[in-house]
């Protein structure tokens, strides 16, 4: 019971650290409901672990029911303006569906942030419910199986508050369900732009060919702009086996999920700009207000860091209680991951002056198909963009390359290279022939050249082909390593194509590869 009562206050404390949420105590990740039928001694050992495993406390509201026949129990928690950290010393921040580990000053510097940018939260005494659109509400209420009125889901979502019998509502309700959330911010909507060719112009060399202000409540703004702004994508062909394939220009989830961000993560101080798309014949800028939010920094969303933080929690927790939101901190590194798996150039990520945050999407191809192919090999390596570059790069020039290539290539210093290149050391794809020396070269295995029979896989081929196959508890056994080296010892066997892998978790093993 211990065990569970930490679980709980890992969680609850990582959510109140982030934007707040719910955790459902009795339903499993895959969706089976296993129960939480524990005896009420235990139960109030439960209720009771966002204050005696916290601190400061966690205020959480914790609602019992059943499914399935069985006791569900449920915690809430909001956003918090204090760090909470839990009995044993640690701190956590909930990072998509992970509790992780993160220093005590970057969550204090996140709060601090987020006192100073309440903006969602102020109310807007004159406003009533009758400036919302209710049926909005009501939807909300139908995703999350709550069956209640509109001014409870409100206070749910600390959206409102009862004050002398009448309901106050926030800024952000206004925003996300008004039906004229531009009477309360007049620049809470998006601003579509095409332009014919490459830049800006002016006057009576004017280049717009299209213009469209799209305005609409929050949870349906984001639909708003797909729409009109899809029928302007073109379509790309390219020649795969034979055969043309067509893609968009931009894939999909990229320049959706950067329109998202910008409606999430906005600053609404900002009342005299606001969201603007701008469409050229070669990329596509999203520009949005406000700076990054502590401890987001440039540098780090260019390392691809899961790093999460948001001045809008309230708007961001409806948002993806809508389903426009699923992993927090996981929405800039999985556009990297898009663009580069499309064979585009990664995107650009830029601070403007007057505060203006800007994403940059280039439809300029990177890669060739056959290129694709080839890098396809080192997924097991969790490569990032600039590594896979430099490979391409070197595979193209003799199979070698200098640090000073590199900084040039991607565009880091000294420091960031040294740290990317000795990655790729560790991983068996680059080699330095020479102590001292200066020139990297590749592997066989990176170079294409036929690479020869691995120890390890001598060492396990006789328990292959007895059994056909060999599980990470073979690897441990026969060439007595730990857990973890017998993963990085099999993703290696893999990537120079001795080894496959079939089956996923618990299931997974390797067979020959042939």
């Amino acid at each position: 019971m211990r065990d569970v009562a930490r679980d709980v206050a890992e969680t609850l404390a990582a959510m109140a650290n982030a934007d707040g949420g719910t955790l459902a105590l009795g339903i499993e990740d895959d969706g089976v409901v296993s129960g939480a039928d524990y005896p009420e001694d235990r139960l109030k050992i439960l209720r009771m672990a966002p204050k005696t495993h916290i601190k400061p406390a966690v205020k959480a509201w914790v609602r019992e029911g059943r499914l399935d026949e069985k006791l569900i129990v449920i915690f809430e928690v909001d956003w918090s303006m204090e760090a909470h950290q839990l009995t044993d010393g640690r701190y956590l921040l909930r990072i998509d569906d992970e509790n992780v580990p993160f220093p005590a000053g970057d969550i204090e510097a996140m709060k601090e942030g987020k006192r100073r940018r309440v903006t969602e939260m102020h109310f807007v005494v004159e406003a009533t419910l009758a400036d919302l659109d209710l049926s909005l509400i009501k939807r909300l209420g139908e995703r999350q199986g709550m069956k209640i009125l509109p001014e409870e889901l409100l206070t749910h979502y600390r959206l409102a508050e009862g004050r002398n019998g009448k309901t106050v509502l926030t800024l952000a309700a206004l925003l996300l369900f008004g039906k004229d959330p531009g009477r309360w911010h007049p620049r809470c909507g998006i601003d579509f732009v095409k332009y014919e060719g490459t830049e800006r112009r002016v006057g009576a060399h004017l280049n717009i060919i299209k213009r469209e202000r799209i305005e609409r409540p929050l949870v349906l703004l984001i639909e708003k702009a797909y729409e009109a702004i899809l029928p302007h994508l073109r379509e790309r062909q390219r020649l795969v086996d034979l055969f043309f394939e067509e893609k968009l220009e931009y894939p999909t989830f990229a320049w959706q999920e950067t329109i998202v961000n910008a409606v999430a993560h906005r600053d609404y101080r900002y009342e005299g700009l606001g969201i603007e798309i701008w469409m050229f014949d070669d990329r596509l800028e999203i520009r949005s207000p406000g700076e990054l939010v502590e401890p987001v920094t440039l540098e780090r969303l260019l390392r691809r860091e899961r790093i999460h933080a948001s001045r809008n929690p309230r708007i961001v927790r409806v948002l993806s209680d809508f389903g426009y939101m699923r992993e927090q901190g996981e929405g800039i590194p999985r556009i990297f991951e898009t663009m580069e798996r499309e064979g585009l150039y990664p995107p650009g990520i830029r601070m403007e002056a007057e505060a203006i945050f800007t994403v940059t999407l280039r439809n300029t191809v990177a890669y060739q198909p056959e290129t694709l192919r080839w890098l396809a090999q080192f997924a097991p390596q969790e490569l990032n963009g600039n590594q896979k570059r430099i490979l391409v790069y070197a595979k193209g020039h003799k199979n070698v390359f200098t640090s000073r290539e590199y900084q040039k290539l991607v565009g880091v210093d000294i420091y960031q290279a040294s740290r990317d290149i000795k990655d790729l050391i560790r991983k068996g794809l680059v080699k330095l022939p020479r102590k001292g020396g200066r020139i990297y070269e590749l592997f066989p295995v990176a170079s294409g050249a036929t690479a020869e029979k691995p120890k390890e896989y001598a060492a396990l081929e006789p328990v292959l082909k007895e059994k056909g196959f060999i599980k990470n508890e073979d690897i441990r056994r026969v060439l007595g390593v730990s857990q973890f080296s017998a993963n990085r010892i099999a993703k290696r066997l893999i990537v120079v194509g001795f080894l496959k892998p079939e089956g996923s978790k618990r299931g997974r093993r390797y067979v020959s590869a042939g």
